[in-house]
């Protein structure tokens, strides 16, 4: 993570982002435009449309933020590469969507574990105008602010089979509006076609319970049944099912531990 830094936000909100920036922006965006375009949800592209990304050059936060504060009142927040749960939680409670202001490098175009600025921008922006959606991540973030650690790393789960890898039911298809699906090619493809991803139907309880990695091709993905199924999850007691789920305890993962060693 040491190569990569936030670039600095001047007081009118611009990122003086280089020519090779723009350049990596450019083909990020076309090539991931090509995908999404057949296999992205219609609230997130409906988003899309609404953002009006440019593709030859990296977009500006002001830019983004007018069209979010029209649509749900969003903001995105520009922040160091890494910041604490206790920060991350409390912007998603005042509706401020952190973005780490640093793009990838060409050697790491087709997948990065951290998330840049184009993860964050074209993955998740455009699902944040659609109300739903953005109540959904408001409500998660004022349940994290207040939640223990322990509670915290249950909650995260939820957050990682929604916002990130999350896939709906849309007239007899299945798409995506996961950003960290919607932000990689790879798994574009993958979370749609591959024979090995399992994808079944959303249950708050499985999800809280559901190990994950980060490092790899999600093996397994929940699929809602619309979008307005997150509304409904924002006003249920998402912190009785977390208890629950740490009553029961995690689920056997579907992954191989990512170091194995050996007494």
């Amino acid at each position: 993570m040491a190569q990569y830094h936030s670039k600095p936000v001047n007081e009118h909100g611009i990122v003086d982002w280089s020519p090779e920036e723009d350049a990596i922006w450019h083909d990020l965006v076309t090539r991931q435009l090509k995908l999404v375009k057949q296999r992205a949800c219609k609230e997130y592209l409906s988003g899309l449309d609404l953002l009006n990304l440019p593709i030859n050059k990296a977009p500006q936060l002001v830019d983004i933020n007018k069209v979010l504060k029209t649509e749900t009142g969003w903001q995105v927040e520009p922040v160091p590469a890494l910041i604490n749960f206790d920060r991350f939680f409390g912007l998603l409670a005042e509706k401020k969507f952190p973005v780490a202001t640093f793009l990838r490098t060409r050697e790491e175009l087709d997948y990065l574990q951290e998330p840049d600025f184009f993860h964050e921008i074209f993955g998740h922006c455009a699902m944040l105008t659609n109300p739903e959606f953005a109540e959904f991540t408001q409500t998660y973030g004022e349940l994290g602010r207040e939640a223990s650690d322990k509670e915290r790393v249950y909650l995260a789960r939820l957050y990682w089979f929604t916002v990130e890898f999350g896939l709906v039911k849309e007239g007899g298809a299945t798409k995506i509006y996961g950003g960290g699906i919607l932000s990689s090619p790879g798994e574009t493809i993958y979370a749609l076609d591959d024979m090995r991803a399992q994808r079944v139907d959303f249950d708050i309880h499985t999800v809280l319970r559901t190990p994950y990695r980060i490092d790899i091709m999600q093996p397994e993905y929940f699929v809602l049944d619309n979008i307005e199924q997150l509304y409904k999850l924002s006003k249920m007691d998402l912190m009785f099912h977390v208890k629950q789920a740490m009553k029961a305890g995690l689920l056997p993962p579907l992954f191989e531990p990512k170091e194995v060693t050996h007494a």
